[in-house]
Formats: C-alpha cells, sequence, structure tokens
C-alpha cells in the first residue's frame, strides 16, 4: 500500500505551523483504500518552538468556509507534537510509497518539524511521490474541480488518492 498525505498550515514556509494532518493508505493500481489517520495538531506548542504563522496565510483562512476555519482553526481537540508523530511512525510502518500533492510543500514542513523536534523521519527520500507531476501527464486534470470539504486534510487526501488511481488506470499502470 502507498500513503497520501496531507497537511493545513498557518504558513507556507518550511517552518509553518501545522494545523491538521491527513493521512490515507490506498492502492494506486486499484480503487482500493486502507485505514486513515486525521490529527489535529496543537498549535501554542509549535508557537512555543518558533514555528511561523503568515499574515497572509491567515487572510486566505478567513475568506474560507465557516466549515472549514472551523475545523482547521478551532481550538478543540488539539494533539501534542509527540502524539501525533507517534501515530504517523506506527501509520508508515510497510508503506512503499508516500504521495503529496506537492511534497516540496507537506513533506517538507514535516521533516523540519521532525527535525527540529528530534525525531526520526518514518520514510526515506526515495519513497516520495508526487502527485501534481503524475496528474500532468494525462490531458484532463483527474481532480474534481470543487469538492466538499476542501482544505480538510484527511478528505483532500481522499480526493488526491483517487485522482493518483484514475491516473494510473487511464495511464494502464493498473497491472
Amino acid at each position: 500500500m502507498d500513503v497520501m498525505i496531507d497537511i493545513e498550515t498557518l504558513a507556507t514556509t518550511p517552518d509553518s505551523v501545522i494545523l491538521t494532518l491527513g493521512a490515507l493508505k490506498f492502492d494506486p493500481k486499484s480503487n482500493a483504500e486502507g485505514n486513515s489517520i486525521y490529527h489535529r495538531l496543537d498549535v501554542d506548542s509549535q508557537l512555543k518552538i518558533g514555528r511561523r504563522v503568515d499574515d497572509g496565510t491567515l487572510e486566505w483562512w478567513g475568506k474560507q468556509a465557516l466549515q472549514v476555519r472551523e475545523e482547521a482553526l478551532g481550538t478543540t481537540n488539539r494533539q501534542a507534537l509527540d502524539e501525533v508523530f507517534d501515530s504517523i511512525s506506527r501509520f508508515m510502518v510497510g508503506v512503499d510509497n508516500i504521495w503529496a500533492q506537492g511534497p516540496a510543500f507537506d513533506i517538507v514542513i514535516l521533516e523540519d518539524v521532525l527535525r527540529q523536534i528530534k525525531r526520526p523521519i518514518p520514510w526515506q527520500f526515495w519513497q516520495i511521490r508526487d502527485s501534481r507531476t503524475l496528474f500532468k501527464l494525462v490531458d484532463e486534470d483527474p481532480r474534481p474541480k470543487n469538492f466538499e470539504g476542501a482544505h480538510n486534510a484527511l478528505t483532500d487526501c481522499y480526493y488526491q488518492a483517487k485522482a493518483v488511481q484514475k491516473v494510473f488506470r487511464l495511464l494502464g499502470l493498473n497491472r
């Protein structure tokens, strides 16, 4: 199985505060999905260690639908970094590839915080895959144009994984 990973943040730099993290196991060569994880990370502890908040990103969040803002920015059910990254480390055991819609964003930010809190990175550099590059191999963007739940890290994972599966089918890579 592969994993699609997505995060929502308060900035766009490697030292960004992470609001939420979703990950979904899936088989790119079929329609199969596996289990998933979703975490709402504690913001205050990230601020204390120097993680970044960007005014432009805050402004962008302010323009999102109320439900999206509440899920991303709400203060309930936030988890400590150690708890979240213990969960991720367990989740990544036995995974073949880690997909992200722009690893230069999601993966770079995750690896930055892991190094900062002196935790091992639970994947190898050669496992990282870029879904945006894959999507450019077909004539039409396989992602839905407007879908309910956009900017929810786990919902984004689901739609991105489905789009990867669609491209694999279109390219005949499902053998």
